[in-house]
């Protein structure tokens, strides 16, 4: 499992926003998809354990949320990676602007 140092998520925090309604759950469970920061990038991890405010899980996508570009890594990271994310740095998504698809019928082929 890699060590990671997520960014902090700011006014984006996802465990500060449900902290505000306890009649909303939460918690992850196997298979959900986590957003995170890590170095000014979104990261997306699928949860396969959840155990103490901690999901463990893959790395599925890594995005640059100015362009929407998809990575396979970057500075450490790399999709594919076994990872542990707390609860305290989940965060909610920037709006993503797609990337152009210079095919024009949507069957073009991505990382």
């Amino acid at each position: 499992m890699r060590a990671i140092e997520w960014d902090s998520p700011g006014d984006q925090s996802v465990a500060e926003y449900y902290a505000k309604d306890p009649n909303i759950d939460a918690t992850p469970h196997k298979g959900s998809v986590l957003s995170a920061r890590f170095q000014g990038l979104v990261a997306r991890v699928r949860v396969d354990a959840y155990t103490d405010g901690t999901s463990y899980g893959d790395v599925v996508a890594l995005i640059d949320p100015e362009t929407g570009k998809r990575l396979t890594a970057h500075q450490g990271i790399a999709v594919g990676d076994t990872v542990a994310l707390p609860d305290a740095k989940r965060a909610f998504e920037p709006n993503l602007e797609p990337e152009e698809d210079e095919d024009e019928d949507g069957d073009e082929e991505r990382d």
